[in-house]
């Protein structure tokens, strides 16, 4: 059964990305409609080398993990968790050590629906983003918080305002709050009080992130480029960084800001070419790369989820965020509302990318439904 859910998840995400090159110009329609002085400088120039792969920190060979969708550093190896594993030995927060061995399983109290990520709050709390919705029939979803030493999480529910969203990144702010990442969208979202256990908390829309364009070579083309499977924080707090299937894109945090750094900042993009299915990020302990294990394992077959690292290069100068916009009194306490989005990107993407905008949206919205069969779940109760 796994293996069929898979076999569909990878085929409707190839259909998609096959639709998407379809309808929206590559690299070299692009060069093909610029002025022939344009192509003849851009042929001269030096090409910029491929994009290196990451390299393996260490293998992962408990048979429980083979959809790791969320990861954390610790001082002692790393925390893992499984993408709404169906058998119940996998619906585990799992403890590893430096070289990838399970060394602690902590149960959930009741079944999670759909976990997707992991943060690692400033206090050492550990929260488990239980937010993926591929159907979108949720009417809550939830996160769960397990404190340093506990052994038994504990569920908060939480509620979009404007209907169900499937996501699959989650950031925790400086003074504890969740930050919840759409796949498709990128809208951000926050509670808009404190957490209630056994209560629903209402979520509010704090802004939408803006990523760049990118080329980086991915298993699903387009789509692979512009949806958010993963995101983490830097230790100290002052960077955080947001994956999709191809690249990675770390913004730089000003007084604790997350919500203006994602809208208003200007990333460095980091390429994480071709991994299989990469929906995990974290930073090192040190802060000095970024590590990364895709979901799939036996992709290709015989294959085992391997712990990736990337060094970061060093940090540009990012552009100040853009602080301009009018406070919005929608905006929860302790979450700064978005400032005007910045959509340049840092690149400037002309004519062309106003003309395939249109195209662009609708594959997207054609994803959200052909994404949805990646796996197919009857509802269950918990979260």
């Amino acid at each position: 059964m796994r293996g069929q859910r898979v076999g569909r998840r990878r085929a409707a995400m190839g259909a998609v990305a096959a639709l998407a090159t379809a309808l929206v110009p590559g690299p070299a329609a692009a060069q093909t409609a610029a002025p022939a002085a344009a192509v003849m400088s851009r042929s001269a120039a030096a090409q910029p080398a491929a994009p290196a792969s990451g390299e393996p920190a260490c293998e992962i060979r408990d048979a429980r993990l083979t959809e790791i969708s969320g990861m954390v550093a610790t001082d002692d190896g790393f925390v893992v968790v499984n993408d709404g594993a169906d058998e119940e030995a996998r619906r585990r927060i799992f403890f590893l050590d430096r070289a990838c061995a399970v060394v602690r399983a902590v149960a959930y109290p009741s079944r999670p629906r759909d976990t997707e990520d992991l943060a690692l709050g400033p206090d050492g709390t550990l929260w488990v983003a239980d937010t993926g919705d591929n159907d979108r029939t949720r009417e809550t979803v939830a996160v769960w918080r397990l404190p340093p030493g506990a052994d038994r999480p504990v569920l908060y529910r939480l509620a979009y305002p404007d209907g169900a969203h499937d996501a699959e990144a989650m950031l925790v702010t400086g003074d504890g709050r969740p930050l919840i990442v759409t796949k498709s969208s990128t809208n951000l979202y926050a509670p808009a009080s404190a957490l209630r256990a056994g209560g629903t908390v209402p979520l509010v829309k704090v802004g939408q992130v803006r990523l760049p364009s990118s080329t980086t070579s991915n298993p699903y083309g387009l789509i692979g480029r512009a949806v958010v499977t993963g995101a983490a924080t830097a230790p100290g707090g002052g960077r955080v960084v947001l994956r999709t299937y191809a690249d990675a894109f770390e913004f730089d945090v000003t007084g604790g800001d997350v919500v203006a750094a994602l809208t208003g900042g200007t990333p460095r993009v980091v390429p994480l070419p071709d991994e299989p299915q990469g929906e995990s990020i974290t930073y090192s302990r040190d802060g000095r790369s970024l590590l990364t294990v895709s979901e799939t394992a036996g992709s290709p077959a015989g294959t085992r989820p391997t712990v990736l690292r990337y060094p970061l290069p060093a940090a540009d100068a990012p552009s100040p965020p853009d602080r301009s916009a009018a406070p919005d009194a929608s905006a929860p306490p302790g979450v700064t509302a978005a400032p005007a989005v910045n959509t340049s990107g840092g690149r400037s993407r002309g004519v062309l990318a106003a003309v395939a905008a249109a195209g662009v949206l609708g594959v997207l919205l054609l994803a959200g439904g052909l994404v949805a069969t990646r796996r197919t779940r009857s509802r269950r109760p918990g979260a």
